[in-house]
């Protein structure tokens, strides 16, 4: 990965990912780890690998083409597309490779049951329902149709009903999330009383966590997989706690100079030193995903201690606060996770940034990346 001039180094741990998903399935029964988008920037073949050492046998990703590759590099398993087929290309490579799709169109359906027909194996669907996110899915108002058109398309089994939750990580919507578990329910009442043998997928990290009424048949643990708590600054955090980060990231120090007292550092001159200072300018910017919002805000995490990044994140190139800090060029400094009292967690990161755990795995992931095999709990 990466197109060469990076110097950062993310390092991931797969088994780590591994005793997160043991941790997340003994408390709901049957989790379907979710690693689309290359597991979150963790790598999709290495974290499917170690989770199917560890027992998991379905798996979801976003798109027919990450089921492919699920397949590819892990044989046996089982996929399922959060997305489905998108056109009928796709439709076939669902159904040639036994993919569970979930569906929310019409067309969809048509699409599948014609590749199903050519492909001479029944294709597999999860009916996706707009419980509340407003974003895809079937209407619980669309069921008449529904059920029409799966008449129609005698080459499909529908195994599930499923929807996404909005707002499961947010305490103070909690009628809201069992509103929409209640709509499911519901639907998927109608639906086994039209003769359709379904279980019911809903339940998300934060719902896994803080929901075991929204457990139903089948979970979706995403985000906590990756050792992020999704009610991390929430009055229900607990639950989330012990999970393991499975992903650090370092860079190196460029150079380390004294910044005199009224002297600025870095574009734009938005810094200048109080005191005298020692800076240290470490290889990484926002050409490597580091995002240029952290200026002035954020920290990097030098041997324990926590170092503030002094003025502008520059395209490769970033500058910390290392006074009374012993340190050369060479050295490695973290920007996720570390040692000791220092460490920056993803939440940490995140709230720096602005953004949530989810985006600073998906782009520091992007930089080059290498799998280590550490012996995790759990799995030792």
């Amino acid at each position: 990965m990466g197109i060469g001039y990076n110097l950062l180094s993310v390092r991931v741990y797969p088994r780590r990912i591994a005793a997160n998903w043991r941790l997340l399935a003994a408390r709901s029964g049957n989790a379907w780890p979710v690693i689309k988008s290359d597991a979150y920037g963790h790598g999709l073949a290495g974290a499917a690998r170690e989770l199917a050492r560890a027992g998991a046998t379905d798996f979801c990703v976003g798109t027919v083409g990450e089921a492919a590759q699920l397949l590819d590099a892990v044989p046996g398993v089982r996929a399922v597309s959060l997305l489905g087929p998108l056109d009928r290309a796709e439709c076939a490579e669902a159904a040639g490779r036994g993919v569970l799709c979930f569906c929310g169109r019409f067309e969809q359906l048509a699409m599948l049951d014609e590749a199903a027909r050519d492909a001479g194996r029944p294709a597999r669907v999860a009916l996706k329902f707009d419980t509340g996110m407003a974003r895809l899915g079937f209407t619980a108002s669309d069921l008449p149709e529904v059920l029409e058109t799966l008449a129609a398309c005698p080459d499909l089994t529908v195994e599930l009903a499923a929807s996404h939750l909005a707002t499961a990580d947010e305490p103070a919507t909690r009628d809201f999330v069992l509103g929409q578990g209640r709509i499911l329910a519901q639907v998927a009442d109608s639906l086994r009383a039209a003769g359709r043998r379904v279980g019911i997928c809903l339940a998300n990290s934060a719902a896994l966590l803080a929901y075991p009424e929204l457990h139903f048949d089948v979970q979706r643990p995403g985000i906590a997989l990756y050792g992020a708590n999704p009610l991390h600054g929430t009055s229900r955090d607990e639950p989330g706690l012990g999970l393991l980060p499975a992903m650090e990231v370092t860079a190196p120090i460029l150079s380390v100079h004294d910044l005199p007292a009224g002297a600025s550092i870095s574009y734009g001159r938005t810094f200048f030193a109080p005191r005298d200072m020692r800076v240290a300018v470490v290889a990484v910017g926002y050409a490597d995903n580091y995002s240029r919002g952290l200026a002035n805000k954020g920290f990097m995490n030098l041997a324990g201690t926590r170092a503030p990044i002094l003025g502008r994140v520059c395209m490769q190139m970033t500058a910390v606060d290392v006074t009374g800090l012993p340190c050369s060029a060479g050295d490695e400094i973290f920007l996720l996770g570390g040692p000791g009292p220092g460490t920056v967690t993803a939440e940490d990161l995140a709230g720096w940034w602005g953004t949530i755990t989810y985006e600073i795995f998906c782009l520091l992931g992007q930089n080059p990346r290498q799998e280590v095999l550490d012996t995790a709990p759990d799995l030792a």
